[in-house]
């Protein structure tokens, strides 16, 4: 099968033809349809997570396909489903990450992985598509949705009246957008460096918009909520100096920061103290403390109801062979969200 692999960080990766192994307990074969890319596969791609042990591996943690095969003891899904691939742990066999050959040579993997034309996978990584969903549409399910709607649904919960501030429109920080919408919140605020991005935010349900290049964001929320501070931010911008203006941001006396970004590694977080006593709380969020197997389903029917308009994420596609301008697109700010099109016809 075809696959990009990762040979040596903040390189390009390596298109090749690699082979799998038999399958083990709990390890299921899918042939993928589509492929989402967020900012942790580039991060990695690009070295930025600290030393890299695996090399060479695969990369992709979202994505879609249909069962060609399963291990011993699955019993989650069974040969022709149709499935989501992700990297939240679910119901089911926690299995060890396959390996794969180019010639002699050991390819590495994780638990899941989308930058190829077949993956093995471990079962409590994949649910099943849910009825009436696009191929392409379900990918978003895999990481982005989940973790951006999880922190609002799951762990923030917003009280009405509230006011909810979101740095950085990602994926993951429009999906945390589309969630507030759902509560009875007074203010959703959206900041981002693009207008673009800020203009499909107000599609979203935002009430307000900071260009945080333009504005300076901390007056500007003052400005919104009275002086108070905002009861809630969600960062998702990647960036520590955010994480640190997203806590500030939050009022005294129970305001909260969720971030769920990926500063690069050695990046540090400078915080006062005093904050802290004064009743402001900075959490960070795993996934969105989403459980896939129970979050999907509803998170889907969301989208098929239209209060989810997921389809406008998804701003452009490419196929594998050009997998890294898709990570180059993606690093630019071109993209919201890449999807990488394997196999269209499988759904």
């Amino acid at each position: 099968m075809k696959a990009a692999i990762l040979t040596q960080t903040s390189k390009p990766l390596e298109i090749k033809d690699i082979s799998f192994s038999t399958l083990q307990r709990g390890q299921v074969l899918v042939k993928l349809s589509y492929s989402g890319v967020c900012h942790s596969q580039l991060m990695e791609a690009r070295g930025k997570r600290g030393e890299d042990k695996w090399l060479p591996h695969l990369l992709g943690h979202e994505g879609t396909g249909i069962v060609n095969e399963v291990g011993a003891d699955v019993s989650k899904v069974k040969v022709g489903d149709k499935v989501i691939l992700g990297w939240i742990k679910g119901e089911g066999i926690n299995a060890k990450p396959a390996t794969y050959k180019y010639g002699t040579e050991i390819i590495n993997s994780g638990n899941v992985t989308t930058f190829n034309e077949y993956s093995v996978v471990s079962e409590n990584r994949l649910v099943k598509l849910p009825d009436n969903i696009p191929m392409d549409i379900g990918v978003l399910f895999g990481c982005a949705i989940p973790t951006g709607a999880g922190i609002v649904m799951n762990e923030i919960i917003p009280k009405d009246n509230s006011t909810i501030a979101i740095f950085g429109l990602g994926g993951i920080g429009l999906s945390a957008l589309m969630a507030s919408q759902l509560f009875k919140c007074k203010n959703i605020i959206a900041i981002d460096i693009e207008d673009s991005k800020l203009e499909l935010a107000k599609e979203f349900g935002a009430t307000h918009i900071i260009n945080s290049l333009k504005d300076d964001v901390k007056t500007r929320l003052l400005e919104i909520t009275d002086g108070v501070g905002v009861d809630y931010s969600v960062e998702c911008s990647g960036v520590a100096k955010v994480i640190e203006i997203a806590f500030q941001s939050v009022k005294n006396n129970g305001g909260l920061c969720v971030f769920a970004s990926h500063p690069q590694n050695g990046d540090k977080v400078s915080l006062n103290p005093y904050d802290f006593i004064c009743g402001k709380q900075l959490k960070g969020s795993w996934g969105g403390s989403s459980k896939p197997d129970i979050d999907i389903p509803k998170l889907a029917q969301l989208y098929l109801d239209g209060k989810m308009p997921l389809e406008k994420l998804i701003d452009k596609k490419y196929i594998l062979d050009d997998i890294n301008d898709a990570l180059n697109d993606l690093e630019n700010r071109k993209v919201i969200r890449p999807i990488i099109v394997i196999d269209e016809n499988l759904g």
